[in-house]
């Protein structure tokens, strides 16, 4: 009797998930009012060349987001004037649960869930409350390596978006941003995994054009600009991307 009473709770407790879920898509996706997307800086590593960097950060550095979002929904015939409003949050000086390096569903399940309840007890309060959550991982400019692979969840609504703490940064770093941000909308990336190259045709943002290459410009969910066939080059900023049509249709602007 207790056992399925547990079962029984367990099953309600994943059908208010499920609901909740699908309501917040719905809303998402219905563009109705502006989507309050919030940033978190966070200091990635605790160094102090970083921490200076967020000390003297502020709105400006994000300023490319707003416009660019209702540039490219306008382009569709989304009547809002700001659909993303971009707010930034407070620091967070609690570092995030760090993603699996097993690429299995069931660790990526348990990262999630851990993510999410890391960012509901982390996450300083804002105002207005936000519909999305990006905590933005700030490591220094001397980093070595490539950064680690930033994440952006629609389920939650949360991602999690590796930067460069530089000035001379902030402009590919709203790409970034950008990108992992229509993720939380239910955008699908366009890109081959393993080379990093845009898929065609959805992966480029003008695949009727004659010649193919060179490419102008890169589709946000792409991530890179195709110079010719093995060549490819990171956009500059926003106005080196654009939001193509199948990226449109996944976030609702295309009915």
């Amino acid at each position: 009797m207790f056992k399925a009473f547990r079962i029984l709770i367990l099953l309600g407790i994943l059908v208010t998930v499920a609901g909740t879920t699908l309501i917040g898509r719905w809303q998402a996706q219905s563009w109705k009012r502006p989507q309050v997307v919030t940033l978190y800086p966070i200091n990635a590593s605790g160094d102090a060349v970083t921490d200076l960097y967020l000390e003297r950060l502020d709105a400006a550095a994000f300023a490319g987001l707003a416009p660019y979002f209702q540039q490219e929904a306008a382009r569709y015939g989304v009547s809002l004037s700001e659909p993303m409003r971009i707010v930034l949050g407070g620091r967070v000086r609690v570092v995030p649960p760090a993603p699996p390096r097993d690429a299995g569903p069931l660790s990526a399940i348990s990262w999630s869930l851990r993510m999410r309840w890391w960012a509901w007890r982390s996450t300083p309060p804002s105002s207005p409350v936000p519909d999305v959550k990006l905590f933005l991982m700030y490591h220094p400019p001397d980093f070595a390596g490539a950064l680690p692979h930033s994440i952006g969840l629609e389920k939650g609504r949360l991602g999690l978006v590796h930067l460069f703490a530089m000035k001379s940064q902030q402009a590919q770093n709203e790409v970034v941003i950008a990108h992992e941000a229509l993720h939380t909308f239910g955008a699908s990336d366009k890109y081959d995994r393993a080379t990093l190259a845009p898929v065609f045709p959805e992966g480029y943002a003008a695949p009727r054009q004659e010649p193919r290459y060179p490419q102008t410009a890169a589709e946000l969910m792409a991530g890179r600009v195709p110079v010719r066939e093995g060549e490819l080059r990171v956009p500059a900023g926003l106005s080196e991307t654009l939001v193509g049509p199948q990226t449109a249709a996944e976030i609702g602007w295309v009915k």
